[in-house]
């Protein structure tokens, strides 16, 4: 099964004879996705594989819809390796579409819900998807219209496919689709789909500084013993119930709940929406034993004291960004931050780990194969003990190249061929063991919840309001989401600058996601300057801290 059985151009595969060491040492499974859901299904056909309070799913059901669905996508010309944008939410229906994509070969592209014109006009461009997966329920915003309009100005997106709503002409039904084969039909047709172990599982997506999509290809086998590593690093596993909030086509969905249930056999609660309250009371109901916090949750847990009203005994690891020993104090079960990369580097500690490890640093590696070095930016040479240094890994699941950019790819690995995260971090020696702590970011972007925003890409648009002469975008401190978005804006003169709801108006009007959009605006009559004349956005993010420190100091 190993190989590469369907080769798309712009995807670099590495070298082979990596590739056949790390599937002879066990890095990789040689395996794909289908495959492993089909075990699993034989192996424990009535358990259940995903719970949420729409609807329950066993691994024997989760298969068969699966297999009949991929049956019907192969059927509408879509074949393996055509890709598929997804914009839908954290629903079974999800599950059972990216099952039935990975099942035939179709290269989801897995793009979030909140992006707008300039998101997936970008990522069409980019990708050349032949259809457009679609929630026909998701908040208020029509994404089906959205996503009918979209398929008008890209003549790749031929197909629009809807979950879960109204169903506009022209476009397909995934209830039809599902139902227009039986399991036998479906196996059947899909006999003709023989994928390999190394071709490209899914499209995921990377931010960036100026707001140009990178794309990551991600490989059945590396991504497969990514996530069976990942839980045997926490003590997860087949007997695990995890619980998930938050976007289920983000990498991290993928490595902390789908993967592991579809190959382990673990149990995972879905959330549509992030409510901490009623999180607590899944995890009391489902005896949730792992939870995952990516962006705000951990915030909005410790500001929620209702939540302590149900039992969390059943929580053996509460793992997010920062704050462990904080969630910890208020929880009462054992926290680990973390630390996650679509680039291939997931850094984290079992609930028993030291104390230290798990509160002051993001952990380790839970991949013997994976190499980390911390290097000064300029000379790629590392840095002594005890130093601060970016960031930069190879291994099994690294990223070897951005999909179809060779110009980033140029600069984005090291002359070794380790990725350069842009990230800085400290080496921590703690009983024989390297762990890793988080401090801080080389390049110009913004972490809001776990959402990369480049600021590059916003100052763009910043830039095209009329009443404004020139703006920066710099992070301010966040206490639910770590970082949000704050522009510095110099008007034009004789009018009077926006304000915060006139320029997420303008904003969100010229097509870009609201979630990008600054959250504060400062007027200023000039930027500050280094010595060398360019603009100091260390000296801006400091001011807006100092700003916001004061201003609660004097509400306190």
């Amino acid at each position: 099964m190993a190989g590469i059985h369907y080769p798309i151009d712009g995807v670099n595969y590495g070298n082979p004879d990596v590739a056949r060491r790390y599937l002879e040492e066990g890095a990789w499974i040689d395996s794909t996705f289908g495959e492993a859901l089909q075990a699993t299904a034989r192996r424990i056909p009535d358990k259940l594989a995903f719970i949420s309070d729409e609807r329950s799913i066993t691994f024997r059901a989760l298969d068969e819809l699966s297999t009949r669905f991929a049956a019907a996508l192969f059927n509408l010309g879509l074949k393996p390796g055509s890709r598929a944008l997804f914009q839908m939410g954290t629903t079974i229906d999800t599950v059972i579409a990216l099952c039935a994509c990975y099942r035939s070969g179709i290269v989801p592209v897995c793009s979030l819900p909140q992006y707008r014109e300039v998101e997936i006009g970008k990522l069409a461009e980019l990708s050349q998807p032949q259809a457009y997966f679609v929630q026909g329920d998701l908040g208020h915003f029509d994404l089906v219209g959205f996503a009918g309009r979209m398929c008008d100005m890209h003549p790749s997106l031929t197909r629009l496919i809807v979950a879960r709503g109204t169903v506009p002409e022209g476009a397909h039904s995934m209830t039809a689709l599902l139902e227009s084969h039986t399991l036998e039909t479906a196996r059947t047709t899909l006999d003709a789909v023989r994928l390999g172990s190394e071709d490209v599982l899914s499209f995921q997506l990377s931010g960036g500084t100026t707001g140009v999509p990178k794309i990551i290809p991600r490989f059945h086998a590396e991504y497969l013993a990514h996530a069976a590593a990942w839980a045997t690093h926490i003590h997860a596993g087949k007997s695990a119930t995890v619980i998930w909030s938050l976007p289920l086509l983000h990498n991290a969905a993928h490595l902390y709940a789908i993967v592991p249930t579809i190959l382990l056999g673990q149990t995972t609660v879905l959330m549509p929406k992030v409510d901490v309250v009623r999180m607590a009371q899944l995890i009391e109901r489902h005896r949730v034993t792992h939870a995952v916090s990516i962006g705000p949750v951990a915030p909005q847990l410790m500001a929620s004291p209702q939540v302590l009203e149900s039992d969390l005994s059943s929580l053996k690891g509460f793992f997010c960004m920062s704050r462990a020993d904080s969630l910890e104090s208020f929880l009462g079960v054992p926290c680990s931050n973390l630390y996650g990369t679509t680039e291939g580097l997931l850094l984290g500690s079992a609930p028993d780990a030291d104390a230290f490890i798990r509160h002051h640093t993001q952990g380790f590696s839970g991949c013997a194969f994976d190499e980390i070095m911390l290097l000064d930016p300029e000379s790629e040479r590392p840095v002594a003990p005890g130093e601060m240094g970016e960031l930069c890994f190879r291994g099994p699941s690294s990223l070897r190249g951005y999909y179809n950019a060779p110009d980033i790819n140029a600069t984005a690995l090291t002359g070794e061929g380790f990725f350069r995260s842009g990230d800085m971090m400290r080496a921590h020696d703690v009983d024989g063991v390297t762990c890793y702590s988080f401090e801080g970011r080389m390049r110009d972007n913004i972490n809001r919840g776990g959402e990369k925003i480049g600021c590059e890409e916003v100052e763009s648009f910043l830039s095209r309001h009329p009443a404004v002469l020139d703006a920066k975008l710099v992070a301010m401190p966040d206490p639910m989401y770590g970082e949000k978005g704050c522009a510095f804006i110099v008007a034009r003169a004789g009018q009077p600058a926006p304000d915060v709801a006139q320029m997420i108006e303008f904003l969100t009007s010229q097509g870009l996601a609201k979630y990008k959009c600054p959250e504060r605006i400062e007027v200023v009559d000039a930027f500050p300057l280094t010595r060398v004349g360019k603009v100091d956005k260390p000296a801006m993010r400091k001011w807006i801290a100092d700003k916001l420190a004061a201003e609660v100091t004097a509400g306190a």
